[in-house]
Parts: structure tokens; sequence; C-alpha cells
């Protein structure tokens, strides 16, 4: 099944000296990743990358992200608008050669299948990495809930004792 955002790309078109690639999301596209992510609308979504071959021959590709999308508000059930951007680095893997490292801080990877990658794919899950799971509109603060604070453990014996 093709991706909503797919942008494929040769990886043989990376020469030594790299290459620039823009992936610019129509707005049919902006649709079908609003639904693919559960929000209310995307409204635009534009990822620069920098492609280039590391030193041991790995393929990196250094994005930046900037999308407007419309998100619900946690607090508050409002939908408002926000600016999600986000600059990162995967590394481009061939298929069956991921790494199974559950470390979150090592690189992230996207896989590279019969010499092609898709760029459009590795914007749309940087997106959906960058997404707040809890996303509040600005100014919105949670609503303080009064408790009773819990009677210490011997507070029935200090009782006792004042009244004799």
């Amino acid at each position: 099944m093709t991706p909503e955002l797919h942008r494929p790309l040769a990886v043989e078109r990376v020469g030594l000296a790299g290459l620039d690639y823009v992936v610019e999301a129509s707005r049919v596209e902006c649709a079908a990743l609003a639904h693919r992510m559960n929000l209310p609308a995307v409204l635009s979504l534009t990822c620069r990358f920098r492609l280039e071959q590391d030193l041991a021959g790995a393929l990196l590709a250094h994005g930046h992200l900037i999308a407007r999308i419309v998100q619900t508000c946690v607090v508050s059930l409002d939908d408002f608008t926000t600016t999600v951007e986000e600059h990162f680095v995967v590394r481009c893997v061939a298929e069956g050669m991921e790494t199974d490292d559950p470390d979150p801080e090592a690189m992230d990877e996207i896989v590279c299948a019969c010499g092609i990658i898709d760029l459009g794919e590795a914007a749309a899950e940087q997106l959906a990495l960058a997404l707040d799971p809890y996303p509040r509109a600005p100014g919105t603060e949670l609503p303080e809930i009064e408790m009773e604070p819990e009677p210490h453990q011997f507070a029935s014996f200090d009782a006792l004792k004042r009244r004799h």
C-alpha cells in the first residue's frame, strides 16, 4: 500500500556531494495525513532534507520539518492551530538490515527497499513522533481540583487524647 505522502528517491541519485530534497504535502496529502494521525487537520507540511554519505558509507538524511496542524486541547476539547517544527537525522538502511537496538537515543532508521527511500513517509513519521500526545491550547490550564487532606493515621487518637 502506498503511504499518504509518497516521495520515492533512488539512493544512487545521492552523489559524493550529497543532495538537497524538499517534500511538500498537497492538500489531499495533508487531509490523508490528518486522518492517519487522528488530527482535525494538517494545514501544511514541508520537510527539507539534506542527504549525504557518512564516513562508513551509510546514507544519512538530515531533515527540517515544519507543519501547521490543528489539534484538540485535552483540557477544553477545543481545536487550536499550532506549528510543529523538528530537526532530525535518520540513517537509511537496506531492507532487512535494521538494528534491533531498543535505545531511545539511537539514531532512527528508515528502510531503503530496492535502492529506493521514501522521504515522504520519513517526513510523515517524524511528524507523528513530534506530536504532543497531550496537546493543550495556548493559555489553557488544568482546573484546580480541591481535595480534602487525608486524615493522619493517628488523628482519631489525637481526638481521644484531647477529650481526656
